[in-house]
Formats: C-alpha cells, structure tokens, sequence
C-alpha cells in the first residue's frame, strides 16, 4: 500500500497546527509498513492523503479520481475555527464552509482529530466514513531535559523562582489572546509569554496594536520559536495556559501534556471525553474563572494533576496513531 501525503503551500503552513501535522503524520507512518511519498509528481500510490484547501488541494483531489486513486480527506478546518481568526474571516466563513463541504464530499473517507470535530463534520450533512484520529505526538521528544528548562530561563532571563505562564497559537482571537494579555496585566507579578507568530497584515486592528504596542513588562511576545528553548518552555513554565475558544483537537495542548506540564485550558466541547476537569487537566468558563485557578494553581494550591494529563499524551504516542491512520487506509481500499 502507497499513500501520497499531500500539504500544499507547505512554506506558507509550518508554523501552523496543519503544518506541523504533516511531520506528525510522516514519523507516524514511519512505524508502520505503509510506503509513504509527499511527492506530487508520484502517480503509482494507491492512497491520497490530502490535509489541505487551497486550488492546488482541488486539482489534486480530481487528478487522484480520475487516476481511480482512493481519496482521504484529513478535515483539521471547519468552519467553526475559521471564524475569528484572519481579518474579515466572519464575513467570508459561510463561503469557506460550503467550499470546505465541496472537497470534503469528494473524499472517500474522512479523518479527523476528535470525537468532536468528528460531531461538526457530520453536521455537514457528509456521508462518507469520518474517523476521529487525533494528531498525535513524539512522546520521547519531549522527555524532561533540564538543560532545555536552563535554556529556556537563560534565553528569556528569568530568574529560578519567577513564576512563569505560557500560551502557544496564532495571533488569533479565537485562540484567546485578548484573555491572555487581560491576565497578564491583572497580575504584574507573573511573567506571561505567547509563543507564536502571524503575519499582523492579516489580523484585525485590535489585535495587531496588542501585540505591537505592547508595553506591559510581564507580557512578552517572541514570535514563533522551535527547539530547545520552547521544549523547555513547556517543561520549565510554570502552567501551561490555553484559552482557545475553539480548536479541532489542539496539538500544543498534547505537547504540553506529554511534557508534564500543567494545563488550564477553556471548558470547551472539543476536549471531551479526552480532558476531564479536576481529573487530568483543570478548565475554566470566562476571564475570571482562568485568573482564579491561575493562581490558585501558581500557589501549588490545587492537586498536581500532570501524571494522569501524560497519561492522555501516552496513548496518543504516534506509533499508535500510526497504526489507526493504517486501519483507515485498509477499509478505504476494500
């Protein structure tokens, strides 16, 4: 079996959930025996995987159907992401929706990352088999390295008992990013970094003068960082704060389970049954809700919950996902 894995625009993408899945996706496969190619130009594969949505996606879905190829639509977007994101992203979101419906109706299958996102698609009204296969995660890359959490403290000059939150997502409201700079300036007394870039030509006003006319001291913004100083960040932070309003599964969230983080994230549908408050996560309703358990949290006032959120990253180890991204490839081509 030989599946072409199809990203386009993959410069355009890396530093988005979407782009990182492709990596995820190959070092997946990588512990299965299913022959992997991101080749365009490959006509001999029997599967196409396609994670993405521009025309580039559309000529390729309709190249592979009159190959007689099979074709396996991964659906990260819907439309109730896509709100709130980019300028003028509500007024084109209806468009976008019965856009994304047209590629995804012409899947064979469809796999996507939650139960919940699973939900969504189906409301749709799509017909074909829809497969909740979370994105999964490296689990041994994000083993505890203190040498990582030195330089991470190193990088930002953070003393060894100053109290540190970190976020990590676009420059999006819907990620939560006005509630993130709200509680950073409610408490002077924690540092807060956002780890994460956009191009501000493509977010609303507001939200580009947040970022650029910064001047709260404890709030920091150092754009889109990889290697060593965000692993440390995520084992040497101090919690792990996400308050997206809407995700399809959440990969920073998994990279902050598997590191044995603490998380508090927003008390939305897309993390059950997955996350349980007061089980291996803490969640929050509103502003106030976050800024209450931040800090009793900070204060080591409620129970240390991480052993059980790694158990969550544990079981979504990508030689695991490996082997249900198979299964679905096997029912597609019977």
């Amino acid at each position: 079996m030989k599946v072409l894995l199809y990203f386009e625009n993959q410069n355009l993408i890396a530093k988005s959930g979407i782009g990182r899945a492709l990596k995820l996706q190959q070092e997946a496969l990588s512990y299965t025996d299913v022959e992997v190619t991101t080749d365009p130009k490959c006509l001999d594969y029997d599967i196409l995987h396609i994670n993405t949505y521009g025309i580039s996606s559309h000529h390729m879905v309709n190249k592979a159907h009159k190959m007689g190829k099979m074709v396996v639509y991964h659906g990260h977007s819907t439309y109730e992401d896509f709100r709130n994101s980019f300028t003028g992203s509500n007024i084109i979101a209806p468009f976008f929706k019965r856009y994304l419906v047209s590629l995804y109706q012409k899947a064979d299958a469809i796999i996507t990352p939650t139960p919940y996102s699973k939900q969504l698609l189906r409301a749709y009204h799509l017909k074909q088999t829809i497969t909740p296969v979370s994105n999964g995660i490296p689990l041994d890359k994000y083993n505890q390295d203190d040498e990582k959490v030195k330089r991470f403290r190193h990088y930002f000059g953070l003393s060894e008992n100053q109290k540190v939150v970190i976020s990590v997502g676009l420059f999006f409201e819907r990620k939560g990013i006005l509630d993130f700079v709200e509680l950073a300036q409610r408490h002077p007394e924690f540092i807060f970094i956002w780890f994460g870039y956009t191009d501000l030509r493509l977010v609303p006003q507001k939200i580009r003068r947040l970022v650029k006319e910064n001047r709260l001291p404890n709030l920091i913004f150092p754009g889109y960082i990889t290697g060593d100083v965000i692993q440390g960040a995520y084992q040497g932070a101090n919690l792990f704060l996400y308050p997206s309003y809407e995700e399809t599964e959440g990969i920073v969230v998994l990279e902050a389970l598997a590191s044995k983080q603490r998380i508090l994230v927003r008390d939305i549908p897309v993390y059950k049954p997955w996350l349980e408050d007061g089980i291996n996560s803490y969640q929050a309703e509103n502003i106030d809700d976050f800024d209450y358990k931040m800090v009793q949290i900070l204060n080591d006032e409620l129970p240390d919950l991480v052993d059980m959120g790694y158990q969550v990253a544990a079981a979504r180890n990508l030689p695991e996902i490996g082997q249900q991204l198979k299964q679905v490839y096997k029912k597609v081509m019977v």
